[in-house]
């Protein structure tokens, strides 16, 4: 019998293909949606990148909303599981997988009435637009002086005199050259005539990448020397006049796709790397995304797009936020890392469905962009319970000790020794985590350290207990609970990386699964001082319904209404239900987080005029675009994006100013003493 997809306490259900399997996560419980199939409206807006889109389930339903989603709901319920109401809204963010970024981050915010689950939202707006019937084609040409693009002439426009505009992409032997637009490439024959010597002269000695017009006849090509690779390899347009309308110099790097640059030369030069076929259509596909958006929530639901100010005051708890200074001494503004308080703010002034395109910004380090998963992670901690290695009793002792380990597959066939040292190195430098390693021989028989610890039936109690076999690498770790499972599942990350770069196919980039995670605590020991609590979301989530008592009582134990979605192991969404009551707003500030309210009482006050119940999600575009389109950053769907370390390698920002630009914001810049000698030399 097919198990629902119930919530059970602190576990994890997932149905692929109808099967169902259950696994253990530490922190909250976890809802998954339905296994991936194939949708054709992604297609529609991105056929060139993949077949499939957004996951649907059963009778073509995504993932199901978070039960307090469906709780918040006060609507009627129609159409079945997952197909919920909101009196009114729903709020936060949280879409990467890391919750810290540098670089000012969009969120598509989406608050109020819900008509169904956001998945299956997303599902039936692509869906809508593949369906629809196909609008007129926009006219490029439209207030300018160019009769086509280079990627629209056809057969039907030989005989046809035509003016192009376009970079050089590259020019041979005086014979002819490919012209380049936003819409695709035309070859141009440069003419050998005397008549046309000066057109010909012009084009042979135009740098790559230069800015021309051309205008010229569209001739077919002479038969057998069509291109089928190009949608205009049909045609040739013979040049009869042309003009250099910039000449460009020597480039840092060609821009064509399959050659290879450093990201810093990328994102130095950027107005040059988003010529490239890829940025373009990334960029394109983005924006296509965001109009459906609009389009569906705006058209079909009566969402309000409102636009929130960006310069607004500090938000306690969360993400560190930017400080912009003001003319009045000693007071400054802060940039939002999220919207959070206006969205509320809007919920009490009546506008029950709103959403924007919010952009954010959050003053802290990036992390990898991609979490995907590839083996599991088990416990052996009972398997080494009684030997006599120091380390494993060592780690047994704590409080939260754990022994885990992921088994890496035919690791012996695809990974070096380097590599195995890498794998060490990076938990030892990032989570300051030693690792061992385990080898399987073919024989049988377990290469490692640990086995001068290990008596015959210790070895093969560990090989049945993490399921190893000829040639498999196990990485083992021990100590603190939470270090441990960092650590390891940033190495079953990496390792996948390393095996699928040596040619094992582990994961398949067209498939799309979405899941809910659900039942975070509320509240967190801080970090430097665990006898004190901080939210695990943000100090506005509301706490679960049957836990409510306990926020009065013993706080620790509360679960909270926050949510987050996740697809292919990255979060692409995350929002809560909000506190609308400034009695318990009030309480979990000044009682349990220790915060000066007075910070919030424009908040609280609002509270007190009669505040809906409400709550939200946003969607992270970055992530959830880079997904789509398998970038491996969400710098590439960016147009001017920042570093890693928050920085315009473009622009070289940020920047000094001069003591004068800073006088009349009432500052003093104290420089650390090396710096102060750099600037003085």
């Amino acid at each position: 019998m097919r198990r629902p997809l119930g919530l059970i306490p602190r576990r994890l259900w997932i149905r692929p293909k109808g099967r169902t399997r259950e696994s253990r996560l530490r922190l909250g419980r976890v809802r998954a949606a339905p296994s991936s199939v194939g949708s054709s409206a992604m297609a529609a807006i991105a056929r060139q990148r993949r077949s499939n889109f957004l996951p649907v389930g059963p009778r073509g339903r995504g993932a199901p909303p978070p039960p307090s989603l469906r709780r918040a709901g006060g609507g009627d319920g129609g159409g079945g599981g997952g197909r919920v109401d909101f009196l009114f809204s729903p709020p936060e963010p949280l879409f990467f997988t890391s919750r810290r970024s540098v670089a000012p981050l969009p969120f598509f915010w989406l608050r109020g009435g819900w008509g169904m689950a956001l998945p299956r939202l997303l599902a039936r707006a692509l869906h809508r637009v593949a369906s629809a019937a196909t609008p007129a084609a926009p006219d490029f040409n439209s207030f300018v002086t160019r009769t086509n693009t280079c990627g629209e002439l056809r057969s039907a426009h030989v005989g046809q005199k035509v003016t192009l505009y376009g970079w050089v992409q590259y020019q041979r032997q005086g014979l002819f050259l490919v012209l380049r637009d936003f819409q695709g490439l035309t070859q141009i024959i440069i003419p050998q005539d005397e008549a046309h010597s000066h057109v010909k002269e012009l084009l042979s000695n135009a740098p790559v990448e230069s800015v021309v017009r051309v205008t010229g006849i569209v001739s077919s090509r002479p038969l057998g020397q069509e291109n089928p690779k190009m949608p205009t390899g049909d045609i040739e347009v013979k040049a009869e006049t042309a003009e250099i309308l910039n000449s460009c110099k020597k480039l840092p790097f060609e821009i064509k796709d399959f050659i290879k640059k450093s990201e810093a030369l990328r994102m130095q030069y950027r107005y040059l790397d988003l010529r490239s076929f890829r940025l373009q259509s990334n960029l394109r596909l983005r924006s296509q995304m965001v109009m459906r958006m609009r389009e569906y929530l705006c058209n079909l639901h009566g969402f309000v797009d409102v636009e929130t100010p960006t310069l607004f005051k500090r938000t306690p708890g969360g993400a560190k936020e930017f400080l912009v200074p003001s003319r009045e001494a000693g007071k400054f503004y802060s940039l939002p890392q999220s919207p959070q308080q206006f969205k509320q703010l809007l919920m009490v002034g009546g506008l029950d469905r709103y959403f924007q395109v919010a952009r954010c910004y959050r003053d802290e380090g990036s992390r990898p962009d991609r979490q995907p998963e590839f083996t599991q992670l088990m416990d052996i901690g009972d398997v080494l319970r009684g030997s006599d290695i120091h380390f494993v009793q060592n780690a047994l002792s704590y409080p939260h000790g754990s022994i885990k380990a992921i088994c890496i597959p035919q690791g012996v066939r695809y990974l070096t020794n380097k590599d195995l040292e890498s794998l060490k190195e990076s938990a030892k430098s990032q989570f300051n985590q030693e690792i061992m390693q385990i080898i399987c021989r073919p024989d049988g028989r377990l290469k490692s350290l640990l086995t001068k610890f290990l008596g015959e039936k210790e070895q093969s109690e560990l090989i049945r207990a993490l399921n190893m076999q000829e040639d498999d690498v196990v990485l083992l770790a021990a100590g603190e609970h939470k270090q441990v499972c960092s650590a390891l599942g940033a190495l079953r990350l990496f390792s996948a990386n390393l095996l699928e770069a040596a040619g094992l196919a582990l994961r398949d980039p067209t498939a799309f699964h979405f899941l809910w995670v659900v039942d975070f605590p509320l509240f967190l020991p801080k970090a430097k001082n665990p006898t004190e609590l901080e939210s695990a979301h943000h100090p506005f989530t509301a706490p679960h319904p049957s836990d409510a008592s306990l926020l009065y009582s013993d706080p620790t134990k509360v679960r909270s209404q926050h949510y987050d979605l996740v697809l292919n192991g990255n979060e692409v969404g995350g929002g809560s239900i909000r506190i609308h009551s400034a009695e318990q707003q009030r309480f979990v500030l000044e009682k349990v987080l220790k915060e000066d309210s007075e910070v919030l009482s424009h908040l609280i006050e609002a509270l007190e005029f009669g505040a809906p119940p409400h709550g939200g999600i946003a969607l992270g575009l970055d992530r959830l675009i880079s997904l789509i389109v398998d970038a491996p950053s969400i710098r590439d769907v960016i147009a001017f994006p920042k570093s890693f370390r928050g920085r315009d390698l473009m622009g070289s920002a940020p920047d000094y100013v001069t003591p004068e630009e800073l006088e009349p914001y009432h500052i003093q810049v104290s420089w650390p003493l090396e710096e102060k000698e750099a600037k003085k030399n």
